[in-house]
């Protein structure tokens, strides 16, 4: 009579068991369906470690395949520098290059040397309609430290790469300096300043500055600190 107890109460305690994992397995289930899976920070031109092809044997005379162009390469250097710039709202970078492909200066947006990043202001707006509590009249752009950033190295007729578009004040100096060629990876025409940019296109074409978007090669450039 014992055993039969016995029996009975383990069978209903497997059953039990197998309920509760049953539902637990679901719980997990919907949990793990439920969770966003965080997007990966990545720099902006070249493949992953997937699109990458297996090592070359060491017997192999011949050079590696899909090494970065020489335009991914400067375009990669202009976003890396944005990743320095302090602007919480918009990093931009630039990368001037000598026509024998020598980098000659980089810069991001920023400002001043000596001035402050935690003293001046780094909004977009002013609820008070001040400009001066909004970061543009201090900010100097990605493209105006490239230039100046040369250790003296003359910029005429040299190439910029830039992440962004130049606006009209940028221009001004590209040409001043006397840049030959802009690359531009994209062309965002912020707010209300469309016509920034259009007299940007004006005065680089007058001036005879040749413009071109990047075309990337590769989709990313993944940067990794470790062993080769």
């Amino acid at each position: 009579m014992g055993s039969t107890r016995d029996l009975v109460i383990a069978s209903l305690s497997a059953a039990a068991g197998a309920v509760a994992t049953a539902a637990a397995l679901r719980f997990l289930s919907s949990c793990r369906a439920s969770i966003v899976k965080p997007q990966s920070l990545s720099l902006a031109t070249n493949g992953s470690d997937a699109e990458r092809p297996p090592k070359q044997s060491p017997f192999d005379p011949t050079k590696r395949e899909r090494y970065i162009s020489w335009d991914d390469y400067f375009m990669a250097i202009a976003f890396l520098s944005a990743e320095r710039s302090k602007d919480p709202n918009r990093q931009v970078g630039a990368c001037l290059v000598s026509q024998e492909g020598i980098i000659l200066g980089i810069g991001y947006n920023g400002f001043p040397r000596g001035c402050s990043d935690d003293k001046l202001p780094w909004a977009k707006k002013s609820a008070n309609g001040d400009p001066l509590e909004t970061k543009y009249p201090y900010v100097v752009h990605a493209e105006v430290n490239a230039i100046l950033n040369t250790n003296h190295a003359s910029a005429a007729g040299q190439k910029l790469y830039v992440t962004m578009f130049p606006c009209n004040e940028c221009a001004k100096i590209i040409i001043q300096s006397g840049v030959s060629e802009v690359i531009y990876f994209v062309e965002k025409r912020i707010d209300n300043s469309a016509h920034v940019y259009v007299a940007s296109h004006k005065l680089l074409s007058m001036a005879g500055v040749k413009v071109r978007k990047h075309q990337p090669q590769m989709a990313q450039i993944p940067i990794k600190f470790q062993e080769p």
